[in-house]
């Protein structure tokens, strides 16, 4: 279907390389194609010669300025009965005038503007009555100012009813400048939506398309362009630059389509990219049109070596986007070397009708085609790659929540064993010691009751404190100290000594865990230990405060009214100091041992608690 595609439209630019629109004439309407004209280019001397229109300036003098005078003489027949008359100008400029009998009739621009055009749209204007009065002749003057490079020139001149010229505009300008609209409309859009995708994608695909598209739609934009926003030259060479862009890109396109990355291919591309913005620059800065026409050999021959990569693909891998850029391609290059040898160079007669923006814009909707279809593959792509992904998790899920589950269930067991093994080593230290001690006065002789029984106190009082250790606190520090009260209050009521508990409401303690109540309860029991047996007290206080700032902290103190202390506390002798300062720093608390205000011995704990509220 594409070789198809390819001859056929083949076939139509081999047929319409004669061809070019003209008015349909009737009786009424009459087309000049012969002027006398009188030109004057700069550095040249005056030439007078009869031309046959379409006439181009820019063939005529190539690269430069100047104007022109073309002298059209209506036959009288052709004025008779004739109420309204008009003329009808396909083209004309750069700037023009029209004069009939000495008269003005119209003008279009300033003589020699560099920002003005007249040529981008028909010209329609009557001719006065009052004015083709009388036998004749009567003598139609066209004056144009053309500007090297510029495309000036005049058409044909159509002299007819003012109401047939007039239709003949409105036809002409619907084919002229209505596809110039929608090819400028089409390539912003694909160019802007390719652009979105390459931001969000940076797909080298999708940005020289969009930059292609983009550069493809200076030219039919320009079409719309009387007042041009730089001045000629520097306007022509932005056209020709975008033009220039455009077809190198395309190139370049085809290459990412095709995903054949050819060193030497792409290199070239961009050689000759690079290559055609100088001689751009060059040819309309120095008015030398040669050098652009150079350049669109250069991108021309690029071109073909991008459609010989076409073929090869198509041919080798038969793959239908291949066979589709084959025929399209094959098309503008068709189109290409057609405006480059008979409109550009004016070769075999020369033409005035351009093909290449028609096929490359039936070329660029086909690569939209490609970057859809390319979009398509990819965003299928994305969701099946999203839908293995979508698996893959849930089986690393599956994974996790078993390797979770074993590894709470080693935590659970390496608790049970980390709990069983302090338990064991609590007994070991606390009641073994005890117990052993207690054997130990067992077998010596003579028997002491009271030591003896002061051992088993204490062997009992460790038990109690590793059992209420383990019971479910809350991390609640208030009920630890109520459960020891519960356990010494009748040891030491029996010891005559009163016990005042001045205990505010304390806060949760993170972290509060068995081993750190056990060492809370053994530095208790320590101190109210030592208060039974050597302080002589009547009395003792148990303090806790909270203190919430600098830093959250528990004050735990003993405070008795006993006989204090005869020496320094690091040398007190059996109080088990050392043990419990010991015990203190595990918890990452300080313990002192001073006087009190008023007598006895305060044993005060200062515990900070990081993470409290």
């Amino acid at each position: 279907m594409g070789a198809a595609l390819l001859l056929a439209l083949s076939l139509l630019l081999a047929w319409s390389t004669g061809w070019h629109w003209s008015p349909t004439e009737s009786a009424a309407v009459h087309t000049f194609t012969q002027a006398d004209a009188l030109f004057q280019a700069e550095g040249l001397s005056p030439q007078r010669a009869q031309v046959s229109l379409r006439h181009r300036w820019d063939s005529a003098f190539p690269g430069r300025s100047g104007q022109a005078r073309y002298t059209v003489t209506l036959p009288p027949a052709l004025l008779a009965n004739e109420p309204a008359l008009g003329v009808y100008l396909e083209r004309v400029g750069n700037q023009a005038q029209v004069t009939l009998n000495g008269v003005l009739l119209q003008q279009w621009g300033e003589p020699r503007s560099p920002v003005y055009d007249a040529s981008k749209f028909s010209r329609v204007l009557a001719l006065p009555t009052a004015l083709l009065q009388g036998a004749g002749p009567h003598v139609l003057v066209i004056e144009l100012h053309a500007q090297a490079l510029r495309g000036g020139g005049l058409s044909p001149v159509v002299v007819g009813p003012l109401a047939a010229v007039s239709a003949l505009q409105e036809r002409q300008q619907f084919w002229s400048q209505g596809p110039a609209a929608a090819y400028a409309a089409c390539l912003l859009l694909m160019g802007g939506l390719a652009a979105g995708l390459w931001w969000h994608q940076r797909e080298p695909l999708f940005g020289c398309f969009s930059l292609a598209a983009l550069c493809g739609a200076v030219r039919p934009l320009d079409q719309w362009l009387q007042h041009t926003p730089l001045p000629w030259p520097w306007w022509g060479a932005v056209l020709a630059l975008a033009y220039g862009l455009q077809l190198g890109l395309m190139a370049r396109f085809v290459l990412l389509a095709l995903e054949r990355n050819i060193p030497w291919l792409v290199r070239s591309i961009h050689l000759v990219i690079a290559g055609m913005v100088v001689l751009v620059l060059l040819s309309f800065s120095m008015g030398l049109p040669q050098l652009w026409t150079l350049a669109l050999v250069l991108l021309e021959a690029v071109g073909l070596a991008c459609f010989g990569v076409v073929l090869q693909e198509a041919l080798q891998r038969q793959r239908r986007a291949a066979w589709w850029l084959l025929a399209a391609g094959g098309v503008t290059l068709l189109a290409g070397t057609h405006d480059l040898l008979r409109v550009r160079m004016g070769l075999w007669g020369g033409s005035t009708f351009a093909f290449t923006p028609h096929a490359m814009f039936v070329f660029v909707l086909f690569l939209a085609a490609l970057v859809v279809s390319r979009f398509s593959r990819t965003t299928e792509a994305y969701r099946a790659l999203n839908d293995q992904l979508t698996e893959r998790v849930a089986d690393k899920e599956q994974q996790l929540r078993a390797a979770f589950e074993a590894l709470r269930q080693e935590q659970q067991e390496r608790a049970v064993l980390g709990e069983r093994q302090r338990i064991m080593r609590e007994i070991h230290d606390g009641i073994g010691s005890q117990l052993v001690g207690l054997l130990s006065l067992v077998r010596q002789e003579p028997v002491q009751p009271l030591v003896l029984e002061e051992q088993v106190r204490q062997a009992l009082d460790e038990m109690r404190m590793a059992v209420d250790s383990l019971q479910p606190m809350q991390s609640d520090l208030t009920a630890v100290l109520a459960t020891l009260r519960y356990r010494l209050q009748p040891r030491l009521k029996a010891a005559g000594i009163e016990v005042q508990w001045d205990v505010d409401t304390l806060p949760p303690i993170p972290g509060l865990e068995p081993p750190q109540i056990l060492q809370v309860q053994r530095i208790l029991l320590e101190g109210f230990t030592n208060v039974i047996k050597h302080a002589k007290a009547s009395r003792v206080v148990v303090q806790a405060r909270w203190q919430a700032s600098p830093q959250p902290t528990i004050w735990l103190a003993l405070i008795d009214n006993g006989v204090g202390l005869h020496m320094p506390a690091s040398t007190h002798p059996g109080l088990g100091l050392p043990s419990m300062q010991a015990r203190a720093q595990a918890l990452g608390a300080t313990l002192t041992l001073t006087p009190g205000d008023e007598g006895g011995a305060v044993l005060g704990m200062r515990w900070p608690i990081p993470g409290a509220a």
